[in-house]
């Protein structure tokens, strides 16, 4: 009953099929961009990051360190260019 109208489905194979390479390939297309995408993002935290970390441990060597004047320590850091 239900399976003698499956013959209708049979022309319809390699158009179904067909689709589904399309789409597969345009899945596969978006999930590059955004690995590509993540990543760039990722680099672009670690270098703000690592600024970040060489900020701090300017700052703990001016907050450690008696023999430097601490309002020229930070005069200092003010002269650097941020990048």
């Amino acid at each position: 009953m239900m399976f003698e109208e499956v013959w209708v489905l049979i022309p319809l194979a390699p158009f179904l099929l067909g689709g589904f390479a399309l789409w597969s390939r345009h899945k596969q297309k978006e999930l590059q961009i955004m690995s590509q995408s993540n990543t760039e993002k990722a680099e672009q935290y670690a270098a703000q990051n690592q600024r970040l970390e060489q900020r701090v441990q300017v700052l703990e060597r001016i907050i450690t360190d008696k023999n430097h004047s601490l309002a020229n320590a930070i005069e200092d850091l003010r002269d650097k260019p941020l990048n």
